[in-house]
């Protein structure tokens, strides 16, 4: 069994080497631990440090492309490496690498597919107000979309097991955290919490830095992805508001009608008749848009299966999976 730890860094040469050396050495139930980091374009010297604390791979973008970019290549560049769960680690020594063997537990013991680590942020002392505002906001979200039963949607310390790292997509370019959560409620890939322990970071949050934005950009992803995944459901919900609209205004002109008084009531006629278009042209792009949403789903299976197929071939080859590397690989902006 193969663990690989990664770790996204955006300019992160100061705590770099403290948090690899945090990391554990030895799981339980595993025989190999690597360490990946993924250099999201820092303008300092993160790849180099990475290198030189012990870092087994060093993937390095071109430029920034975000941490939610950082996070999917991350998970990508795990499964080529033949991870059998895979940890994602932040660089800001906000977690402790001692509860590693207790976020995968769950995962060894064939009771979850993703494990996320509580920070229990209702208790933190060094959490804003704001800061535990969004956080309960988008647990809340999370609930009510995915149905997935998490205590803290927002924590970036979580493990994935192999095939739910192969199933996750990721679209956001800001931050993975609610998406892959409502991905994996759509999905029906099990999700569990364990807790964690959750220390001061030594520098602002670079999610935070504009709370509001934060908040449209998450609500936005969580209104696209839901489209995505569940378009009957969404765009059904507008065409009946806009067909219950248009029955409104229609049943006002019917009662004038009887009341021999609908000449004063023609604006309401028109409006009927253009809201009971909007909401049946509505409710035909909801049929369109499942239709579109099958044929994605049918396509992301054969991409599942094909990985499948590829990893099988390669341990069937024997590839070396057990090498230690400190090459970086760059990466450009137009990779994906």
């Amino acid at each position: 069994m193969k663990l690989v730890i990664q770790i996204p860094a955006l300019n992160e040469e100061e705590t770099l080497p403290r948090a690899i050396a945090a990391l554990p050495r030895t799981v339980p139930g595993f025989s190999e631990i690597v360490t990946l980091v993924v250099d999201d374009g820092s303008t300092d010297n993160t790849a180099e440090v990475a290198r030189l604390n012990g870092a087994d791979r060093v993937v390095s973008f071109a430029i920034h492309r975000g941490l939610a970019t950082a996070f999917r290549v991350g998970l990508e560049e795990a499964l080529t490496m033949g991870a059998d769960v895979v940890v994602n680690f932040d660089a800001d020594l906000q977690y402790d690498g001692a509860d590693i063997p207790a976020l995968v537990a769950p995962i060894l013991a064939d009771k979850a597919d993703i494990v996320i680590g509580d920070r229990r942020p209702g208790k933190l002392a060094h959490f804003s107000p704001t800061k535990r505002v969004l956080q309960r906001l988008g647990s809340w979200m999370v609930r009510q979309v995915s149905g997935v039963q998490v205590r803290d949607a927002t924590s970036g310390f979580r493990a994935f097991s192999r095939e739910a790292a192969r199933r996750i997509n990721v679209f956001s370019k800001m931050t993975y955290t609610l998406e892959t959560l409502i991905q994996a409620g759509f999905k029906d890939l099990r999700v569990a919490s364990v807790p964690v322990r959750a220390h001061p970071v030594p520098r602002a949050s670079r999610l935070l830095a504009s709370p509001t934005k934060y908040v449209l950009i998450q609500g936005a992803n969580i209104l696209r992805i839901t489209a995505l995944y569940k378009p009957l459901k969404i765009f059904s919900a507008f065409a009946a508001l806009f067909l219950a609209i248009g029955a409104f205004f229609g049943l006002r002109v019917l009662l004038a009608h009887l009341s021999d008084d609908a000449h004063r009531h023609v604006l309401a006629l028109w409006l009927s008749a253009v809201f009971v278009i909007i909401g049946v042209l509505t409710f035909l792009m909801a049929l369109l848009a499942d239709l579109m949403a099958l044929n994605r789903e049918f396509l992301e299976d054969l991409k599942l299966r094909e990985s499948r197929g590829r990893g099988g071939e390669l341990q069937r080859r024997g590839t070396g999976e057990t090498r230690r590397t400190t090459d970086e690989t760059p990466v450009g902006a137009e990779d994906a």
